[in-house]
């Protein structure tokens, strides 16, 4: 049946279609005809962020929680360029997204009209595509056509800019397409069958191999497969940070993430090891340290769904090309069974009790600790979502994650802001779970009007502000590498003090003071500075049914340890 639509009631139809339950945005003057029309929209929940940016990072947040592609919509001008940090998020870190930007009117483009930017060109080098709509005769088209390519090979964002004069436009004969065919956009999905016997028969000769995986085990849904796989071979699993999740962090083959603030245990056995079997991982500076001196011995087998990551930047010995779950499918049907033996032994012995240890208080509270309480007391059942810096690093080491899906954090672009909308997105997808975001007293601040949303939408986020004082993160490299020169990373001093006599004597008690703040949102609140109440305050926030702040004040000069410094080689560990 061909029905008479308006563009905004195409777009609009088009989301109900690709079954987008939930949409995050901000209005404005061009995209009014679209906010008209969800109005009336029942199937589609939408969420009033604060910030355009935190719409983006909600959407990229309910994209890393379900798999499927997170929507945000934004009007021209200042609302589109203001999800520009979302897109680049969600792009480093092939995320699922399509944002939706109003456009002035097509006769108005190249005017300089009020609110006109050329996002098209703005946004290409961030995303996976673009489109401008020229028509409304193209629009179901392109719509369907962007969350196509948002959701499949490698997934990321896809933006779609759409002049008002288009969502006014009448279409006589509307009908959503039901397939996709994309001449130049063909996803290689299925592995070569003789690169995958190539890869078995390296697998089967190594004497000391390790697997690295990556976030693609987690976008493919092939964390079985890994599993499979590993107890198969018996070889030791590491992750990076972005595959946190992606195979148990309880199982005994798990060696932790590899990098900058990674275990000894995962880097001392890639620099050993003879064979990296490489999942889905794209081989980040973070991860490799000085490219010249990464594991020196080993040959390398890469699988990616994206051939431009392959050698990209470290030389590959066998690649194979295609979704990680297929390949590892594939894969598990031929590989040859093998023991543990004295490489298991030996990267045991580098494991030792813990993957990672700090030293015990001297009376404040150690940021670890509260990480460390918070995945025994949720047992790897909550979602965590991050801030970055401090926060994100010690997240990693002491939160044991043991199913996908369960990290919601930054790692490509290093997105500060971005936690509490992010963790925001995830808790609209799955209601009953505990959601958490951990912060640092820095990150929380870039988009803490968010706490107005969480709010009004009763959204049951529980945030851990681990609070310090300080950038941390940055402040920890100027005292280790600039002679203690604390230079504008004090948040109660602001730029460089003179006289500054350190956040602990500071006059300033709370800046600000978080607990009032959460309040004056309706948010109940609670601060600690002391141990011996992480686990009593936690209990009450997790029992409270709606959105909660928490705040611990925590040592002030409390380090990541281990730590690679940056351009050396992954066995020039630093730990503390």
């Amino acid at each position: 049946m061909l029905l008479k639509k308006t563009g905004a009631q195409i777009i609009v139809d088009a989301m109900v279609q690709e079954g987008v339950d939930v949409l995050f945005g901000y209005p404005g003057g061009v995209v009014i005809p679209i906010f008209d029309v969800l109005y009336d929209t029942k199937e589609i929940n939408f969420i009033l962020t604060r910030h355009e940016q935190a719409a983006a990072h909600a959407a990229d947040g309910y994209a890393r929680a379900t798999g499927r592609a997170g929507v945000c919509l934004v009007t021209s001008g200042p609302g589109a360029t203001n999800i520009m940090t979302g897109l680049a998020t969600a792009f480093l870190d092939s995320i699922p997204m399509v944002a939706i930007t109003g456009q002035v009117a097509s006769p108005l483009l190249g005017t300089d009209a009020f609110q006109e930017a050329d996002i098209v060109g703005i946004s290409r080098p961030i995303t996976k595509h673009n489109f401008l709509v020229k028509s409304v005769e193209e629009l179901p088209r392109i719509m369907k056509e962007a969350f196509h390519i948002a959701n499949t090979g490698r997934p990321g964002p896809v933006l779609i800019d759409i002049p008002v004069d288009v969502s006014r436009s009448v279409l006589d004969n509307y009908v959503y397409p039901t397939d996709v065919s994309i001449r130049s956009y063909k996803p290689n999905l299925v592995g070569h069958v003789k690169q995958i016997e190539k890869a078995a028969e390296k697998i089967a000769d190594a004497k000391q191999p390790v697997i690295f995986a990556g976030g693609g085990i987690i976008h493919s849904g092939a964390h079985e497969e890994l599993r499979a796989f590993a107890e198969t071979t018996n070889i030791p699993v590491i992750t990076s940070f972005m595959g946190l999740g992606g195979f148990p962090g309880d199982h005994p083959l798990f060696i932790g993430m590899p990098g900058m603030h990674g275990s000894k245990c995962a880097n001392f056995t890639l620099q050993e090891s003879d064979l990296i079997i490489s999942i889905g991982a794209r081989f980040d500076d973070r991860v490799t340290g000085f490219v010249e001196k990464f594991a020196p011995n080993a040959s390398i087998i890469h699988m990616d769904i994206d051939p431009a990551a392959i050698s990209k930047i470290i030389k590959v010995d066998v690649p194979v090309v295609g979704d990680a779950r297929n390949i590892l499918q594939s894969l598990n049907k031929i590989i040859t069974p093998r023991k543990a033996d004295a490489w298991n032994e030996k990267v045991n012995s580098w494991k030792g009790d813990k993957l990672f240890s700090y030293p015990p208080s001297d009376g404040a509270i150690k940021p670890q600790a509260v990480i460390e309480k918070l995945s025994d007391m949720t047992n790897g059942q909550a979602l965590i979502a991050t801030e970055v810096g401090q926060n994100q690093m010690w997240t990693a080491q002491y939160y044991k994650f043991l199913k996908p899906r369960t990290l919601i954090s930054s790692g490509g672009l290093g997105t500060m802001g971005f936690g509490m909308p992010a963790a925001m997105g995830a808790a609209m997808t799955n209601p009953g779970v505990p959601v958490f975001d951990i912060a640092g007293d820095g990150s929380i601040q870039m988009n803490i009007q968010e706490l107005a949303t969480l709010a009004i939408n009763k959204i049951p986020v529980k945030i851990v502000i681990l609070n310090n004082s300080y950038l941390g993160m940055v402040r920890q490299w100027q005292q280790m590498f600039f002679n203690y020169r604390y230079s504008a990373t004090c948040l109660k001093g602001g730029a460089i003090c003179g006289k500054c006599v350190g956040p602990q004597n500071c006059k300033k008690k709370y800046l600000p003071d978080f607990v009032k703040l959460a309040e004056s949102y309706d948010i109940p609140a609670f601060r600690t500075d002391k141990t011996s109440e992480i686990e009593s305050v936690l209990s009450k926030a997790i029992e409270i049914d709606g959105p909660v702040l928490i705040e611990f004040i925590v040592a002030q000069e409390e380090n990541v340890f281990p730590m690679v410094p940056a351009g050396k080689p992954l066995d020039e560990i630093l730990e503390g």
